[in-house]
């Protein structure tokens, strides 16, 4: 039997063969439009409700380690459910199907781009993408935020405190995520210490983060063994790293690479970062895939091979190791706190990394008009991002130069 094979659970048919799994994850892939909460959605009425490949309970499991690990929720999903059927290897292939077809679509617009990014017509595309893109972004964070923090006025000074941080330092501090989840563990579930450690069944979640970027350094060693330079190892340990502390949502990756590849290691320039979370956007699956077009910018197709594999590695880690170990825990009080104070303060990063932005974005009255506009469409229509960007584009031809 598969280690990742679960018990049998009560379903209304019998599991296909696994390769039925992959046809549909690379379909899901293709057409999986929407963002993550609609593509969660495609997958429990086409695999539970309709073709009964999987139990609701099996489903709901993956939904909520995806919602407590670090890591974009769909691509956790996705893992989860190849994790169940086939063990480490179902959850390598079911992401590997699910990633390939945004991951081709993103190197194909980096490769027209990086030639093209000078021309006035490709200017103009991003003048009307990028403030819609701030629109996109500042509703994700409130949303992350009402979601998350309720009505608790601790969280909701938490979410405050990291926004005004990033938002006057211009910087997002990593070590704060950690620091706001250890907060919140301290006031609401303080760890009880026993003598004879933690046979009392009460104990810590295992330090998957760190477990998963020491387990990650390894393979990144074996994957990079013949690449020359140290461009591409910065690039991978720093998408390593990044792929660590995507709490809550895809989005709460945006204030963190933008301080790595543009203030620190200044890859990229302010535009052309706000240009690949776009890409990031308009293509199907994770929004995480922005680190292909971001490694195709900095170092060709080996960059962007090295960026998208080094930021899947510790979302990976982060379902195949404590994926069995979660299920029986996910009730923890310690667990659950840690995660509210650390997506409380991905909130807040997100709002503020939007504030750093917008200041070098909207800066005169078209942009702001079509940041305005863009704003209320993303409020009156829900998963339509994608649609969102191209309207942008066809404002940013019809005003740029106006």
């Amino acid at each position: 039997m598969s280690e990742g094979r679960s018990e049998p659970e009560a379903r209304g048919a019998a599991s296909p063969p696994f390769r039925a799994f992959l046809r549909y994850f690379l379909g899901l892939g293709t057409w999986g439009f929407g963002g993550p909460i609609a593509t969660v959605g495609y997958m429990q009425r086409d695999l539970v409700e309709k073709r009964k490949w999987l139990s609701e309970r099996e489903f709901l499991n993956g939904v909520a380690l995806g919602q407590t690990m670090p890591g974009p929720l769909a691509a956790q999903v996705v893992m989860w459910v190849g994790f169940i059927q086939d063990g480490s290897l179902g959850a390598f292939a079911t992401a590997a199907v699910f990633i390939l077809p945004s991951f081709v679509m993103v190197l194909a617009i980096a490769a027209a781009y990086v030639p093209n990014q000078g021309l006035p017509v490709v200017q103009a595309l991003f003048y009307g993408i990028a403030p819609a893109v701030m629109a996109i972004i500042a509703v994700a964070a409130v949303k992350l935020a009402r979601l998350t923090d309720k009505r608790d006025p601790r969280l909701w000074a938490i979410t405050l405190v990291i926004g005004v941080i990033t938002a006057v330092t211009g910087a997002e501090i990593a070590l704060l995520f950690v620091g706001a989840g250890l907060l919140m563990v301290l006031v609401e579930a303080p760890p009880r210490f026993h003598r004879g450690g933690d046979r009392d069944g009460r104990s810590s979640p295992p330090p998957s983060s760190s477990l998963a970027v020491a387990s990650a350094g390894t393979a990144f060693k074996v994957l990079t063994g013949l690449a020359t330079g140290g461009t591409l190892l910065a690039l991978g340990l720093f998408f390593l790293k990044a792929g660590a502390f995507i709490f809550g949502s895809g989005l709460a990756i945006v204030p963190f690479l933008r301080e790595g590849v543009v203030s620190q290691h200044h890859w990229l320039t302010e535009r052309q970062f706000l240009d690949a979370v776009a890409i990031g956007l308009i293509s199907p699956g994770p929004v995480v895939i922005t680190a292909a077009f971001i490694g195709y910018l900095v170092g060709g197709l080996a960059g962007a091979g090295v960026a998208t594999v080094a930021i899947f590695i510790p979302i990976y880690l982060g379902v195949v190791i404590p994926g069995r170990w979660f299920v029986r825990h996910q009730d923890n009080p310690q667990i659950r706190a840690f995660v509210r104070g650390a997506t409380a303060a991905a909130a807040g990063a997100i709002a503020g990394a939007t504030v750093v932005l917008s200041r070098g974005i909207i800066r005169d009255w078209k942009t702001a008009f079509i940041a305005v506009c863009a704003l209320a469409f993303v409020l009156r229509f829900r998963n339509r991002e994608p649609l969102l960007v191209l309207l942008a584009a066809g404002a940013g031809l019809a005003l740029h130069g106006w």
